[in-house]
């Protein structure tokens, strides 16, 4: 999720949660809604560990400040600083509450998207990912901003923020159920195609909650179709005045329409594959066989006296947007050593 939809969901919650009656123990509303946007868009203070190295970020973003076991740590430091920065008054103990609701919406809103987020670091890198939510999602940042609109034009009350907190929840429930569909539409497809040992998954997608990405993976490939789950007809291919919005949402067809695409983990040409096995296995690699979720072979290249072999992560490979991130591989120059690199473009970037 985006720093400022968090940022907006920690106010929404710090709103909904006031209590009714002002005392001396109790922040003033501003204050308490300021604070409580402050305090879930802490925990993306973890993007200063991509100036340190490319992997850094992957080890690190969404990993100790997300982390449900460092919740009360990061808690009790920030209602520290806020009674800091307004001289005491209340002491820091009103804070807490807050603090600790803004951080937790955080880790919750990160959850519930397909990155990964470490919640039991610094004891597990597992990642955690619902996949029910993508990313940048103006829906569900839509809804949060009607109920701050509402609670600006009803501020007495709490029913409009609780009221945006519920709607909210239902989004997200919604998308979950939609997920499902998604993913049995994969399994009737792996069912009819008598495809073996399938994993069937789906990844959600911009502009609309409707549009899905559904994987059918086997050891050896992956195939995959963007859909739309209520669309009823192909929409028509965008043209160079279709705005952003539009060439994203484009690719998504309806179920009966589906078009299946299959991409293979090691590459298309079997002369590169056993080459990709083995840059793909080595211990130097290990970072990106612990991150990817789809990886696969994006490109070979290279000859005498350096050979490439380039990776990326499908999860991230989304119709309408040019790139992908996340692209890593191996070099080595002749019978060599195997190092890892980072391809930026069309430029390889050493990873340490």
């Amino acid at each position: 999720m985006d720093t400022l939809t968090h940022a907006l969901s920690g106010a929404l919650l710090a709103r909904a949660t006031a209590p009714r009656h002002q005392t001396d123990e109790t922040l003033p509303l501003r204050r308490r809604v300021f604070v409580g946007a402050l305090a879930a868009a802490f925990p993306d203070l973890d993007f200063v560990t991509s100036y340190l190295s490319p992997l850094a970020y992957l080890y690190h973003h969404r990993g100790i400040t997300h982390s449900l076991l460092m919740l009360p740590v990061w808690a009790v430091l920030l209602s520290f600083i806020f009674a800091l920065i307004w001289r005491r008054k209340p002491s820091w103990r009103a804070y807490l509450g807050i603090t600790a609701s803004g951080v937790a919406a955080h880790i919750v809103g990160d959850l519930i998207t397909s990155f990964g987020t470490m919640i039991f670091a610094p004891l597990s890198d597992a990642r955690f990912a619902l996949s029910a939510t993508f990313i940048i999602d103006l829906w569900f940042t839509g809804i949060i901003l009607v109920g701050l609109l509402a609670s600006a034009i009803w501020r007495s009350s709490r029913v409009p923020a609780a009221v945006g907190l519920a709607a909210l929840a239902g989004y997200v429930g919604l998308q979950v159920l939609l997920r499902q569909q998604a993913i049995d539409f994969g399994e009737e497809y792996a069912r009819a195609q008598g495809i073996q040992q399938a994993m069937v998954t789906a990844q959600p997608r911009p502009v609309s909650p409707f549009n899905w990405t559904v994987v059918v993976e086997d050891p050896e490939r992956y195939r995959f179709a963007h859909i739309n789950l209520i669309r009823k007809h192909v929409p028509a291919a965008p043209d160079e005045r279709a705005g952003f919005v539009e060439r994203l949402d484009a690719a998504y067809r309806p179920r009966g329409k589906a078009e299946w695409v299959s991409v293979e983990r090691y590459g298309a040409r079997p002369e590169d594959a056993a080459l990709a096995r083995e840059a793909f296995a080595q211990p130097g690699f290990e970072f990106f066989r612990w991150f990817a979720a789809y990886p696969a072979v994006l490109a070979v290249d290279g000859g005498n006296p350096e050979r490439c072999v380039w990776f990326h992560d499908l999860r991230f490979a989304t119709p309408g947007r040019n790139a992908t991130p996340f692209r890593y591989g191996m070099c080595r120059e002749g019978n060599g050593t195997w190092m890892p690199f980072q391809l930026l473009d069309t430029v390889k970037r050493p990873v340490y």
